[in-house]
């Protein structure tokens, strides 16, 4: 929230962030991004939420874009500085905040691993187009009204475990995690929006090389439809799955730009 000086705490969480989104990069490029290193960063990341309610910078841009005609703390304005960095190091590297360093993002990644039957679209672009809705519905609504949209979606309340309609709402999304990959991130998270778009020309991703039989297991196993072949990759949240149930190793790179052969250029 606003505030007079400098949110130490916050400044911590962003630091965390950055450190981890590198390390994270350097572990999937070396092929140490094992699936226990993966889950244990999640938990990390849940348990820094409660904890201390940081880097949450979905709400934060709710609340962000709600006071633009105002002054604000430096909170907020440490939580911008966050936002930019975290786009350029998703054009860098991918989307590894939303998928490991977000506790919003967490929860619902760790909720998906519930073993039961799963919800996938047939159209992989509606909830990219809903989201873009209510993208423009949350700045309108910010910029207009001076209401955040998002402080109605209990992701404060959810963190600081306070009981309110608003708690409600997030349990009930996290509920249907269980059975949809990651439905705010998907169809509500304004900074979801803003990051597929810095993820799409990112410069490294999860890239096919020859050695790919095209069996389609890795395309049966992403939860958003991205790891086809010429899928852009805006909405892969890393999680893995793909290169978990490749059957050749070395199909599924993590890599640079890359050529036939499936080395870097």
């Amino acid at each position: 929230m606003p505030g007079p000086g400098p949110n130490t705490i916050q400044m911590v969480g962003i630091a965390y962030g950055i450190l981890f989104v590198i390390a994270g990069a350097f572990l999937w490029r070396s092929g140490r991004f094992s699936r226990t290193v993966r889950y244990a960063l999640l938990l990390v990341t849940i348990l820094l939420g409660f904890a201390i309610f940081s880097p949450m910078l979905p709400y934060m841009f709710g609340e962000l874009v709600a006071r633009a005609d105002s002054r604000v703390g430096a909170t907020l304005l440490g939580a911008t500085l966050g936002m930019v960095l975290f786009f350029l190091l998703t054009f860098l590297f991918g989307r590894h905040f939303c998928g490991y360093l977000c506790p919003v993002g967490a929860v619902q990644e760790v909720a998906y691993v519930v073993p039961v039957p799963k919800v996938r679209l047939p159209w992989k672009i509606l909830p990219v187009i809903v989201r873009a809705v209510v993208f423009l519905l949350i700045i309108g609504a910010g910029l207009v009204y001076s209401i955040s949209i998002l402080s109605y979606v209990g992701i404060r309340q959810f963190f600081t475990l306070t009981l309110s309609a608003g708690f409600l709402v997030f349990s009930c999304l996290l509920i249907i995690s269980v059975f949809f990959y990651r439905p705010f991130c998907r169809f509500i998270c304004p900074l979801g929006a803003i990051f597929h778009v810095f993820a799409i020309p990112s410069r490294w991703k999860i890239r096919r090389t020859d050695a790919c039989i095209e069996c389609g297991k890795c395309e049966n196993a992403c939860p958003t439809s991205e790891a086809g072949r010429e899928d852009t990759k805006g909405e892969c949240y890393l999680c893995g799955r793909c290169m978990d149930t490749c059957p050749v190793k070395g199909a599924l790179i993590y890599a640079g730009k890359t050529s036939k052969e499936g080395t870097e250029k």
